[in-house]
């Protein structure tokens, strides 16, 4: 899972319901398109058992970007069940289309006849999405909220095909959320610690599973936790 991308893309949101007349609690839509942002075949050097050095891209989950195009789906609802008591939930899904990037996987090399084979020779594209839900509690200026957070990317894209190498999973997170709401500025701050990490197969795993008759299973890497912080301002 890359956690280094950077990102820019541009949604738009609309409340389901009249927020006049359903103050207490309301769903918002929201549809967007991210941008191909961020160098995707970023290069570093690497030194080899035998003293010498290539040049070659680096590995995926370092990558700055992924080289697609995208469009994002979201649902973000609230229910206050009083001034301080509420609930959350939010769905965010990622559709990446292209298939492939291109970038090489060897790591300046050749890549060998089993990645070529099984299509993890260049890198993938993949979809990502994003499930949370909680309880919120407001007093004053400032908010608290305490929920599950799960963030993945599937073995399978909804759109375009699954070739090319990478690593699906999920990590489901306790996320504890503070926030202090200004006059026009709202700043918040977000640590969710993980308590569930799941490394599933990919497209290439199950194929050589099936070929081999042996149970493949990638490796990856989880965060135990988390940071983010952000401030938001009001025109």
């Amino acid at each position: 899972m890359s956690m280094a991308e950077i990102r820019v893309g541009v949604s738009v949101y609309r409340w389901l319901f009249n927020p006049a007349k359903n103050f207490k609690g309301n769903i918002q839509a929201g549809i967007g398109i991210k941008l191909p942002t961020g160098d995707y075949q970023y290069q570093d050097y690497f030194y080899k058992a035998d003293g010498s050095v290539v040049l070659g891209p680096v590995d995926q989950s370092i990558q700055l970007g992924d080289g697609g195009t995208g469009f994002s789906l979201e649902l973000n609802g609230y229910y206050q069940f009083n001034h301080q008591f509420g609930m959350y939930g939010n769905f965010y899904y990622l559709i990446n289309p292209r298939e492939q990037n291109g970038v090489s996987t060897a790591r300046g090399g050749t890549p060998n006849a089993t990645a070529i084979k099984y299509f993890t020779n260049t890198m993938s594209v993949p979809d990502q999405y994003m499930i949370r839900g909680g309880a919120s509690y407001m007093t004053g200026k400032f908010s608290f909220t305490g929920g599950i957070r799960m963030e993945a990317i599937p073995s399978s894209d909804l759109i375009g095909g699954d070739k090319g190498f990478r690593r699906p999973g999920f990590v489901t997170s306790f996320e504890p959320v503070f926030s202090y709401q200004a006059k026009k500025a709202t700043f918040y701050l977000s640590v969710p610690v993980a308590i569930e990490r799941n490394r599933t197969k990919s497209y290439s795993d199950k194929l050589r599973s099936a070929d081999t008759g042996t149970d493949i299973h990638g490796d990856a890497a989880f965060a135990d936790y988390a940071i983010t912080a952000g401030l938001s301002f009001r025109l």
